[in-house]
């Protein structure tokens, strides 16, 4: 794909791509000017009887004069874009962002360097600009992803194109949000890329060193907590996941302080940070209560919660965002050896309590465990988001729609929502019981990873509860932060098996955009 997308003023555009809604039969006024210079190419193609602009359809055409190509992008019925001023629908502008994702994996294919967007005219004069060059810029920054470090030379039959870069001329109301929705995307792309990387390459020492490259190169802070050191700190859930691992586990701090800069702070929050933990499993074979062989070349997927967290840090500091919020990522390899650890030990972690394993496949609790307590302690947060491919539980209640959400704090949970509509990365609220912990209740230990059948996505959540707190003692149900915490099961979005228009076959970054997007809002 292009090197680099930019947003930009264009002279002379090679292309032209305007968004048009469905049964469009006149040419909108706002496009009247470009007609013209187009030779009438717009509108002699809204009057066909064969044009509809179903959302999602593309069509390339060749005008007489102005420009090489123009792309009509149909966006499909205006009424369910959610773009709208006072639209109270949950509906989002994801027809905007799959267009401008087909779009840009168009115009590579026709190696365009210079392009001119207008979107805003097709759309009406109610339209939000600010939402709509915002999924602008999301899609044309997450259409413009391709993995392709380790495709060699038996991979291709024909000529690789070159490497260009591609010039964005977006119109005027969208241009800022859409320049702010690429800069995020970009971030996003970071996460799958980490995300994609494969276990042979990915360990944990990999993501510690990728962490370190990324905060010199932004300007954010990047610590790591070795495994030597986690074992004075009392991380037995860390450590007892990481064991047999090709690297030993860590634990990666990233944080971001534009508070310091900033005219005004976190003034709700009293100064205090904002805390995001993601689990980073950088693969999973299910340790000796090992996984089926179908589809564990998946489990490189599993460290998407801690990518989503990196990308995020690292969004926020690209926007220089007026927020101070620090970013835990766990990392582990769950493997199998004569130094992993079994069903029946009995794990101490950080803030004291206790585990017995009865399931070493359920091991990202185990390194959330240890990055929520040692978080809620070292920094005081005002409010705690974490992010995991926490259980295949929730793809069976939700399927590969939406993530679950556990969040008792009616603000933050409100906070979240919303910008899950205004990103499309969604959340569906499950619910989380004082009755749920007592499924986890242990024998010999405080309580066990793993218990019934019964409610298995809850009781992952039910698990993390007794390591939030305001103060790193206690859990959330006693002691919870001021702002709340969340707990995002990202399970059945982390990835997707099949290519979509925002997405190819693999990782999606999902919790990038949502979270940098709730960081926007925070005050």
């Amino acid at each position: 794909m292009y090197r680099h997308v930019k947003i930009a003023t264009v002279s002379e555009p090679q292309a032209w791509a305007v968004g048009l809604c469905a049964k469009t039969r006149t040419l909108p006024a706002g496009y009247a000017e470009l007609d013209l210079k187009l030779g009438g190419a717009i509108s002699s193609a809204v009057r066909r009887a064969e044009f509809s602009a179903e959302a999602g359809e593309i069509t390339c055409l060749y005008p007489a004069r102005g420009a090489q190509r123009l792309y009509l992008l149909g966006l499909g019925d205006p009424r369910k874009l959610g773009l709208r001023k006072g639209d109270p629908r949950e509906l989002t502008a994801e027809a905007v962002r799959s267009a401008a994702a087909r779009l840009v994996k168009a115009v590579y294919a026709a190696q365009v360097t210079r392009l001119g967007l207008r979107f805003l005219p097709g759309l009406g004069d109610q339209v939000d600009a600010g939402a709509a060059g915002r999924a602008i810029g999301d899609g044309l920054g997450l259409g413009n992803f391709e993995f392709a470090r380790f495709k060699g030379k038996g991979n291709s039959n024909s000529k690789p194109k070159p490497t260009i870069d591609l010039t964005v001329d977006v119109d005027g109301p969208c241009r800022e949000p859409a320049q702010r929705g690429l800069i995020i995307s970009a971030s996003a792309n970071i996460t799958r890329t980490l995300a994609a990387t494969p276990p042979n390459v990915a360990n944990p020492a990999y993501l510690a060193r990728e962490c370190r490259a990324l905060a010199r190169q932004v300007g954010f802070t990047c610590q790591v907590i070795e495994a030597a050191q986690a074992r004075r700190l009392g991380m037995g859930g860390l450590l007892a996941v990481g064991g047999a691992g090709s690297a030993p586990p860590c634990l990666i701090a990233l944080e971001w302080d534009g508070t310091r800069k900033a005219k005004t702070g976190n003034k709700a929050s009293g100064g205090r940070p904002v805390l995001l933990v993601g689990k980073a499993v950088t693969f999973d074979t299910g340790g000796y209560s090992i996984k089926p062989a179908a589809d564990m070349d998946k489990m490189k997927y599993d460290k998407c919660g801690g990518m989503a967290v990196i990308g995020a840090v690292h969004a926020a500091a690209k926007l220089k965002l007026p927020v101070h919020v620090v970013g835990l990522v766990p990392a582990a390899e769950n493997m199998v050896s004569d130094k992993a650890y079994r069903p029946g030990d009995i794990v101490r972690f950080f803030n004291g309590v206790t585990s017995e394993i009865t399931n070493t496949d359920a091991e990202g609790r185990l390194i959330l465990a240890d990055a929520l307590a040692y978080g809620c302690k070292r920094y005081r947060p005002a409010a705690v988001v974490d992010l995991a491919t926490l259980t295949g539980g929730v793809i069976v209640a939700l399927g590969t729609f939406c993530a679950g959400m556990f969040c008792g704090d009616d603000k933050l949970r409100g906070q979240l929502s919303a910008a899950a509509d205004f990103t499309g990365e969604r959340l569906w609220q499950l619910p989380l019981w004082e009755e749920h912990r007592t499924l986890l209740k242990g024998v010999h230990g405080d309580v066990v990873n793993s218990g019934v059948r019964e409610a298995q996505p809850i009781q992952g959540a039910a698990f993390l509860s007794y390591f939030v707190s305001a103060d790193g003692r206690g859990n959330v149900f006693e002691n919870p932060p001021s702002g709340g915490w969340a707990h995002l099961d990202i399970a059945g979005m982390a990835d997707v098996k099949k290519d979509t228009p925002l997405y190819p076959t693999g990782p999606t970054g999902f919790g990038v955009r949502l979270l940098v997007r709730w960081l926007e809002g925070w005050r």
